[in-house]
C-alpha cells in the first residue's frame, strides 16, 4: 500500500520537468524549485525499488526509521516548494503557455505533497499496529524535523556569503544556525539506528538545558539580524526600494532584502518551534521531579515494616 502512494509522489518529477522546459524563463525560483523536486524524485524512486526488490529486510529497523522520516521531510520540502514558487514567481507571469507550464508545475507539486503526508500518516498506523515506536513518531521527533527543516531553509537563503559576511552581527546569526542545527540533526541520524546514547545524569534535564541554550541563540539571532537588516544606521535597508537590486513585477533573481527578510521570517518561526521544544522537555522534567518525590522511601518502608512485625 506504501508503493501505491509513492506513485502520485513521482508527481515532483513531472514538476521538475514542466519547469526545466521553460529554459531560461524558470528564474532562480524555478531553479531553486527544480532542485528540491529532483531529489525528492530521486530518492522516491530508490526508496520504491528497495521495498519492490525487499532489500530493505537487511536493515529493517533502520528503514522503517528512514521512509517515515524522509516522507516527513518531503511533504515540508514539496508544500513549502509549491508555497513560494506561487507567491514569489508565478502570479508575476503573464498569461500564456509559460504560466500554464509553472500552474501546472506547481499543481503536482502540491499532489506530491499531499502524498507524502499520507504515507507518513500511513506508515504510523501501520507501525503503531504492530506496537513498533518510530522515533518521529514522537512529539520530540517531530519538532527536531521542524528544527532541521526551518535550518536548511536558512541555510538555503544564506549561501550567497553577502548577505552577511559584511557584517560581524550577521556572521554570529550564521554561527547560531549552525550550533543550533548540529545537535537537532544528530538526533535524528542517531534515532534512525536506534542508537541513542545518554549522557550523564537525567537525559530529558540534559535536554531541557540544550533547548534552552537554543532559544536564547535563537533569540540573540532574531534581534541581532532584525537590528541590522533593517536598521540604516547599522547598514540595513528598511524599505524594499531601497535595494536596487529589488525590481517591481516578475524578477530572474532573489534580491538581498527579500533574502533578509525571509531569513528574519524563518528566524523566527524556528525560534517558537525551539521554544514549544523546551515546553516539551520542562514538562517531562517536572513530571519526573513529582514521580520521584512522591515515591516512597525504599529504606523507611522497610524500616516500617521490620517495626510493624516487631523486629529489633
Amino acid at each position: 500500500m506504501c508503493c501505491l502512494f509513492r506513485l502520485p509522489q513521482l508527481f515532483s518529477c513531472a514538476a521538475f520537468s514542466l519547469v526545466a522546459d521553460m529554459g531560461i524563463r524558470r528564474g532562480a525560483i524555478g531553479n531553486w524549485s527544480m532542485s528540491f523536486w529532483c531529489v525528492c524524485s530521486v530518492v522516491t524512486l530508490v526508496i520504491s525499488i528497495v521495498d519492490l526488490c525487499e532489500l530493505w529486510s537487511c536493515f529493517p529497523y533502520f528503514w522503517r526509521n528512514f521512509t517515515i522520516t524522509y516522507a516527513c521531510y518531503a511533504t515540508l520540502i514539496c508544500l513549502s516548494a509549491s508555497i513560494i514558487y506561487s507567491i514569489t514567481y508565478v502570479q508575476f507571469l503573464p498569461d500564456g503557455p509559460y504560466r500554464n507550464r509553472a500552474s501546472a508545475a506547481d499543481a503536482f507539486s502540491c499532489i506530491a505533497s499531499v502524498f507524502y503526508a499520507l504515507d507518513a500518516a500511513l506508515m504510523r498506523n501501520w507501525y503503531d499496529r504492530d506496537d513498533v515506536t518510530c522515533y518521529v513518531h514522537t512529539f520530540a521527533g517531530l519538532l527536531k524535523v521542524l528544527e532541521t527543516f526551518m535550518a536548511g531553509f536558512i541555510f538555503t537563503f544564506t549561501i550567497n556569503t553577502s548577505v552577511y559576511l559584511h557584517q560581524l552581527a550577521l556572521e554570529w546569526c550564521v554561527a547560531v544556525y549552525s550550533i543550533c542545527f548540529t545537535p537537532a540533526a544528530l538526533a535524528i541520524l542517531l534515532n534512525l539506528g536506534e542508537w541513542q546514547p545518554r549522557p550523564p545524569g537525567p537525559f530529558p534535564l540534559f535536554q531541557l538545558v540544550l533547548s534552552l541554550l537554543s532559544v536564547l541563540l535563537y533569540v540573540s539571532a532574531l534581534v541581532l539580524w532584525a537590528l541590522y537588516q533593517s536598521n540604516e544606521e547599522y547598514g540595513g535597508q528598511l524599505q524594499r526600494s531601497s535595494d536596487m537590486g529589488c525590481t517591481n513585477g516578475l524578477t530572474y533573481t532573489l534580491c538581498f532584502w527579500d533574502r533578509k527578510l525571509t531569513v528574519a521570517i524563518l528566524t523566527a518561526v524556528n525560534l517558537l518551534v525551539y521554544v514549544a521544544d523546551m515546553v516539551c522537555w520542562a514538562s517531562q522534567v517536572s513530571v519526573g521531579t513529582g514521580g520521584q518525590s512522591s515515591a516512597p522511601d525504599p529504606l523507611h518502608s522497610q524500616g516500617v515494616s521490620l517495626q510493624s512485625s516487631g523486629s529489633p
